[in-house]
């Protein structure tokens, strides 16, 4: 989450109108993350999230994302479904962007997990794979192992040089890696993609809330698992490595999903996938992020770290 967009008290009290849901009693603007404006609002009758869409959201895809939580609220995933005005629709605009309004869902975000949030995460993790086993929408991944030598090429080598000391070497080499080994053939569904410890919510060790399903795409579905597992398993800084966290993650999406012998072999080489693709998109971000935007950038090389683990760890997953 983040805001972009600067929209004032009266435009969002106006906005409000449209709706069933009370008069504007407060609202603040939400710097974490790095896609789209966010807003927290409270009403007279509930606390809801404004969000408007960046550029990096296709309003065409916002059908997909309404149908694929509608989808997965009826299966009881916690999930923030869109919020429906007085005619029925969900899709708004506002200050010029495709605007939606959400259900607020209670819980924090982790910054330190423990095992038992973990694991609770990987449950939620194959809960919401299994039901989407029967949805029937499906959208590009717009980030997908093919674009990742392009989005290189946009970082620039000196660009990529000046965040680490021979980052672009380092990063072709990676990239001719990952063309050689990357697992095409295995099972694709419909995934969350970016599963960060900041996109669950949790009270004690309960998850309450799966949110930001904006990178949701059809992919290889084991992809999803090794994103989480480089997001939840280490230090903010990439630096150490929780193996208990590991561990735990894996048992309780296992308990709740199986997976193929064939997935869990190419785990490693996925995992270093998930790392180089967040490596990528954050060195994008720490070169282009304008300096006036409310809006906390994230250190590349803690991803950068993480793939240099996967790369002398390939046995992780069989610990």
């Amino acid at each position: 989450m983040a805001v972009y967009t600067k929209v004032s008290a009266e435009q969002i009290d106006a906005f409000l109108t449209r709706f069933d849901v009370g008069t504007l009693v407060s609202a603040k603007g939400i710097a974490e993350g790095v896609e789209n404006s966010n807003y927290l609002i409270e009403t007279t009758q509930d606390r809801f999230i404004l969000t408007l869409y960046e550029k990096r959201v296709d309003p065409d895809d916002l059908p997909f994302f309404i149908a694929m939580l509608d989808h997965l609220a009826a299966k009881n995933c916690p999930v923030p479904p869109m919020i429906a005005d007085r005619n029925n629709v969900k899709i708004q605009e506002l200050c010029g962007r495709s605007a939606c309004l959400i259900k607020f869902l209670p819980g924090i975000s982790v910054t330190v997990p423990t095992a038992a949030q973990a694991e609770a995460t990987g449950r939620a993790l194959g809960d919401m794979h299994e039901a989407l086993k029967d949805f029937t929408g499906t959208r590009p991944n717009s980030m997908n192992h093919d674009t990742w030598r392009q989005l290189a090429k946009d970082c620039g080598p000196d660009e990529l040089d000046a965040i680490a000391s021979g980052l672009h070497d380092l990063v072709e080499s990676e990239l001719d890696h990952l063309d050689a080994h990357w697992p095409d053939d295995l099972p694709q569904s419909v995934i969350h993609a970016d599963l960060f410890p900041d996109n669950v919510l949790m009270l004690d060790d309960q998850v309450t809330g799966l949110i930001d399903f904006y990178f949701s795409c059809t992919d290889v579905r084991a992809y999803d698992l090794a994103v989480t597992h480089s997001a939840w398993c280490f230090s903010d800084d990439g630096s150490q490595f929780d193996a208990n966290v590991s561990t735990a993650l894996m048992r309780g999406y296992l308990e709740t999903f199986a997976l193929s012998t064939q997935e869990c072999a190419a785990l490693p080489i996925l995992a270093r996938g998930a790392s180089l693709r967040f490596m990528l998109t954050r060195a994008y971000d720490w070169i282009n992020t304008p300096a006036d935007a409310l809006v906390t950038r994230k250190d590349p090389t803690a991803f950068l770290k993480r793939l240099t683990f996967y790369q002398n760890n390939p046995d992780i997953f069989n610990r």
